[in-house]
């Protein structure tokens, strides 16, 4: 019974946390609708998710392209396919690693920053203080964050599949040996549309995610250093998780023929 009894707390426990992130989720959908709208802190939101973020995804994608690149050429010499490197360096970066990879740098980069930032707010009061002054917290903290990050991952992604491919060129034509213009005819041969609008679909996605488990974590903070800890350790673990399951099912539903 002593371990059943646990096993109930366990669920329990996430329906709870479940319901109440489906309630901040609804509020925050239901206030991006609403006026006023904080144009300044969303432009503030769209520097910092998507200007400062290019480093670390850029690097991300560059470095993928290569090994991706080095470890298609390794496979594929054995079955004597080595020309299908391009092909498959494009296509894995643009349909899965170039969103998934993008997010997950983001998600520890962005969302342990909007954590710590709300969460700091919450423990200091500056969000009841923000009530005081008949400001809408949910408005002013947490709608331009959403915004900014279904804006900007998309824009990342781009960049980062762009990168990630240059990096496969690199690979493929100054170290395997592959000529430049029949590596470039390869890369954009089976390339098709539908291939970067579900990465773009994916990476709105994913930006939403982070954004909305970053501001709730924090703005569920604990009071305490502890709790602002805690908050923003939450936020990048569900984040993450939350980016794969999605990363599934949006495959799912884009390619299921």
């Amino acid at each position: 019974m002593i371990f059943l009894s646990a096993i109930g707390k366990i669920v329990i426990a996430f329906i709870q946390s479940s319901g109440r992130l489906g309630l901040f989720f609804i509020e925050a959908i239901t206030r991006l609708f609403q006026p006023p709208w904080y144009w300044q802190q969303i432009g503030i939101q769209l520097i910092k998710i998507g200007y400062f973020s290019l480093p670390v995804v850029g690097l991300t994608a560059i470095f993928t392209g290569m090994v991706l690149a080095l470890q298609s050429y390794t496979g594929f010499s054995r079955f004597s396919a080595e020309g299908a490197v391009a092909t498959v360096v494009v296509l894995s970066m643009v349909r899965e690693l170039g969103p998934v990879l993008a997010g997950l740098m983001v998600a520890g980069r962005v969302g342990a920053a909007m954590a710590a930032e709300i969460g700091t707010m919450r423990v200091t009061e500056q969000i009841d203080a923000l009530t005081t002054l008949s400001t809408n917290p949910m408005q002013y903290l947490v709608v331009p964050r959403l915004i900014a990050g279904v804006l900007m991952m998309p824009l990342l992604v781009l960049v980062a599949d762009v990168i990630g491919v240059f990096g496969g060129y690199l690979v493929g034509v100054y170290q395997l040996g592959f000529n430049p213009g029949n590596y470039l005819q390869k890369t954009v041969q089976y390339l098709e549309f539908q291939d970067v609008t579900s990465g773009l679909i994916k990476a709105a996605a994913f930006g939403l995610i982070i954004s909305l488990m970053g501001c709730y974590h924090g703005y569920n903070s604990e009071r305490g250093a502890e709790g602002v800890g805690r908050a923003t350790t939450n936020a990048v673990v569900g984040s993450s998780i939350l980016i794969l399951c999605m990363n599934y099912a949006l495959t799912a539903i884009l390619f299921n023929r």
